[in-house]
């Protein structure tokens, strides 16, 4: 197999004349020794590129980036500097946004089971609109408003609705179906007795519905048909506004080929064309915006021969911070920065360091021969859900995240410590 897939690698990835390969002007062999291993590495104009396609796409204030793929204080700026609304589904995702700088108005709260005091904390921040995803929700901000002052502000909701869509993604990020937790179900009359109760609502502004139909979602056949399936809907009711969500997928190896962001609203647009009356349409692109512009950083710690089995290459992270291969059985590619143009044609199994068989993180790669201990190795396509689905499992400490652009790497959220892992323990009094 030849060199790593250019693809798969941030915008500004490239060789330099040492054979390294860098990201945003940066070594990535330096930053491994600079800033420790394992350590994520993103591209930050990669990131911003991507934000401005799909606000060229779809306008400014009209594109919900998915925190949940990749949150933190540098990613919650540069989303909002973009142009983009920040989605939130928990209070900490809020308050990682609010405490960045980003204003409530440009945050969306969504979660199929908002508790009260998120729901408290979303109305007081002033966000942008709530997604009411089921009627106990509804059942809370009544409550809420009731208990409010005089005249308290109504909350602004779009209703989540279930079109009955089945997408071809894992069954663990399918959300669209019929059978599912998120949602009002279209079919079965809870979208219209949704839509019914809260147009008689003193608490909610009902200004809009919305869809999801699932995460990295490769056809875009599925996103055109919910989307006509929305359309229809938002018609008859005559919304102001409609959110268009779903994941768009991402390719993780090297014969995986996504949809780009501009074919994605070319799958739409036939839809949202045939809305009766202006409609406000956003977009919920999902870990488009971030997964490819980041790669992980690993060194290799032991080797293991079995003659007429395997290889076994074990690297000092693992589902600790990536644990998606666990989870959804997802693929990954790897390649050696200091190799970058190196042919890979030695098969090895790439695993973690945790207490568990099942630790791999990439059960087929391909490296370039001579590869040894000490080395630098890296998986690309790292920048959603790694981070943000990251544990502290073993008590192995969370890696850090480096912002790269223009030669420069600056860290924007620092590698945990042992002091932290007992930062929140109550010492025991006698």
């Amino acid at each position: 197999m030849s060199r790593i897939a250019k693809h798969l690698l941030p915008d500004s990835a490239a060789t330099n004349a040492l054979g390294h390969l860098e990201i945003g002007g940066c070594d990535l062999v330096a930053i491994a020794d600079k800033y420790g291993t394992p350590t994520f590495v993103y591209d930050e104009a990669h990131l911003r590129a991507r934000c401005q396609e799909a606000v060229r796409a779809f306008g400014r204030q009209r594109v919900v980036y998915a925190t949940k793929a990749f949150l933190c204080g540098a990613m919650a700026r540069v989303a909002h500097e973009e142009g983009l609304l920040l989605d939130v589904a928990t209070g900490g995702e809020l308050f990682v946004a609010l405490n960045a700088g980003v204003p409530g108005s440009a945050c969306v709260l969504h979660g199929n089971n908002k508790s009260t005091d998120e729901l408290k904390m979303a109305l007081d921040a002033g966000v942008q609109h709530i997604v009411v995803d089921n009627f106990d929700e509804l059942d809370r901000l009544d409550s809420l408003h009731a208990t409010g002052a005089k005249g308290a502000k109504r909350a602004r909701i779009q209703l989540r609705i279930t079109p009955g869509v089945a997408v071809h993604t894992h069954e663990f990020v399918s959300t669209g179906q019929d059978d599912s937790k998120f949602g009002f179900n279209l079919r079965n009359g809870d979208a219209q007795r949704a839509v019914d109760r809260v147009r008689s609502s003193a608490s909610v502004e009902f200004v809009g519905i919305h869809c999801h139909i699932g995460s990295n979602v490769f056809a875009a056949e599925n996103f055109a048909q919910a989307a006509q399936i929305m359309v229809d809907f938002a018609n008859q009711l005559e919304v102001e506004e409609l959110t268009l969500g779903g994941g768009l997928g991402v390719a993780y190896i090297e014969t995986e080929h996504a949809p780009t962001i501009a074919q994605w609203a070319e799958s739409l647009a036939g839809a949202t064309a045939k809305l009766s009356k202006p409609t406000k349409v956003f977009v919920e692109p999902g870990r488009a915006i971030v997964a490819s512009a980041a790669v992980t950083l690993y060194r290799i710690g032991s080797i293991k021969h079995l003659p007429g089995i395997r290889t076994y290459v074990a690297v000092d992270g693992g589902m600790s911070d990536n644990p998606r291969p666990v989870l959804y059985d997802s693929g990954y590619e790897a390649f050696l920065p200091a190799r970058a143009e190196a042919d890979r044609t030695e098969h090895a199994r790439v695993v973690g360091k945790h207490c568990e068989s099942g630790d791999v993180l990439i059960n087929d790669a391909m490296l370039p021969s001579g590869y040894a201990v000490g080395d630098v190795l890296a998986t690309p396509v790292t920048g959603a859900y790694g981070h943000s689905m990251g544990s502290n499992y073993n008590k192995v400490t969370r890696p850090p995240v480096v912002f790269v652009r223009d030669g420069v790497a600056r860290v924007v959220v620092r590698r945990e410590t042992f002091a932290d892992l007992v930062d929140l323990d109550i010492a025991d009094s006698v």
